[in-house]
C-alpha cells in the first residue's frame, strides 16, 4: 500500500493481522515528509527503549498497551492518542493484543 495511494475508505485495523509471538506492520505512506504504518503486536511483545529525530503520534485502533516515554509510563487504549516527541527516549509493551496507528512527521 506505500506505493500510489488512492482515494478510498479502509479500515485500519483490518490491514495487519496478530500473529503469535509476533509484531506485524504495513507501511502505508512512505515519503520525505514522513511515515504512516499500521502494526500489530501479540500480546507481551514490544518494542525496546529507543530515540527518533522526529515527532511521533501513537493511535491506538485495539486492545491496550503501556508506552513509556521519557521514564513516564502511559497506558492506552482503543481510541487514545499519545504524543511521542522528537528525541525522547520512548518504549511500548503490549498488555493485550493490540493495534496501532503511527504516524511520523518528518518536518
Amino acid at each position: 500500500m506505500a506505493g500510489k495511494l488512492s482515494a478510498k475508505a479502509i479500515k485500519l485495523a483490518d490491514l495487519v493481522s496478530y500473529q503469535e509471538g509476533s509484531v506485524v506492520s504495513r507501511a502505508i505512506i512512505n515519503n520525505e515528509a514522513g511515515t504512516v504504518t499500521v502494526f500489530a503486536f501479540d500480546e507481551g511483545q514490544s518494542l525496546s527503549e529507543h530515540t527518533a529525530p522526529f515527532d511521533a503520534i501513537v493511535y491506538v485502533l485495539e486492545g491496550n498497551v503501556e508506552i513509556t516515554v521519557s521514564g513516564d509510563k502511559i497506558e492506552a487504549e482503543a481510541g487514545d492518542m499519545v504524543l511521542m516527541p522528537a528525541n525522547e527516549p520512548h518504549a511500548l509493551k503490549a498488555t493485550s493484543k493490540f493495534k496501532m496507528l503511527l504516524i511520523m512527521v518528518k518536518g
